[in-house]
């Protein structure tokens, strides 16, 4: 039986805007089940790597593989099939704001299923649930707090139930506490179902909270690789400092 493909890998990646290389040479992959938090200093091009992972963008040169599938070839319904397998928790939770928070949890069940409304509704009220949202279907996104709209977002990444959940920041804006929640529904997840992630944050408390292995990115190549601990001990300055600061900066 042949061995299963990474849920994301990517080789030798390569990203220009104009004359600023914001990933060079970039190579990672994350095994199914597993979990990877992407670490760096702003404007270094760990956002922009999870563009590329979901297709949003394309690399100069180099490949980017979902389940061992090379999206950079894909275009059209082949890209939009992948994307379906993938979740992406957006930095400030990008809810609709003219619909309620049950409507955008159902939102891709409505977009990509052709399920039942009764169903979807029950999905959605379900998955409201599990993120301790359970009586705020009917709620305006107006009306929630910031973590609120963190666990309401989370909710819909899910709805799909994604191979790969993607989460741009996930505790960014919070106050410890509430971050700490998030990075708990985060640890909950890669612990009851086979769903890979790929986390970027600043957060230092979060990346050890999630990251199974942690990359430390830097004017766009991967300074350090490993488990936390081998971070802490890097033989790179740069590193241990951001390490050791819980990420500010």
């Amino acid at each position: 039986m042949s061995e299963r493909a990474p849920a994301v890998e990517l080789r030798q990646v390569s990203k220009a805007f104009g004359p600023r290389k914001v990933l060079d040479q970039v190579s990672f992959r994350v095994e199914p089940g597993r979990s990877l938090c992407i670490l760096g200093r702003s404007g270094t091009g760990k956002s922009v790597t999870l563009k590329h992972i979901v297709g949003l963008m394309r690399p100069d040169a180099g490949s980017v593989l979902i389940d061992g599938e090379d999206i950079t070839r894909l275009s059209g319904r082949d890209l939009y099939r992948v994307r379906k397998r993938i979740g992406f928790l957006f930095q400030h939770a990008a809810l609709f704001d003219s619909i309620s928070v049950g409507e955008n949890v159902a939102f891709p069940l409505r977009r990509h299923t052709r399920r039942p409304d009764a169903e979807i509704r029950a999905r959605a009220l379900e998955l409201l649930a599990s993120v301790g949202l359970g009586s705020e279907y009917d709620k305006m996104p107006a009306d929630l707090s910031g973590g609120m709209r963190k666990r309401a977002g989370l909710a819909r990444a899910l709805a799909l139930e994604p191979a790969i959940l993607l989460a741009d920041e996930p505790s960014a804006g919070l106050d410890p506490v509430t971050a700490g929640e998030i990075d708990e529904l985060l640890a909950e997840l890669k612990r009851g179902s086979s769903t890979s992630l790929v986390v970027v944050t600043h957060n230092i408390p979060s990346a050890r909270a999630i990251g199974d292995e942690l990359i430390f990115l830097h004017e766009g190549r991967i300074l350090a690789q490993g488990a936390p601990r081998a971070l802490e001990a890097s033989d790179v300055a740069l590193v241990r400092r951001f390490m050791a600061s819980g990420g500010a900066g």
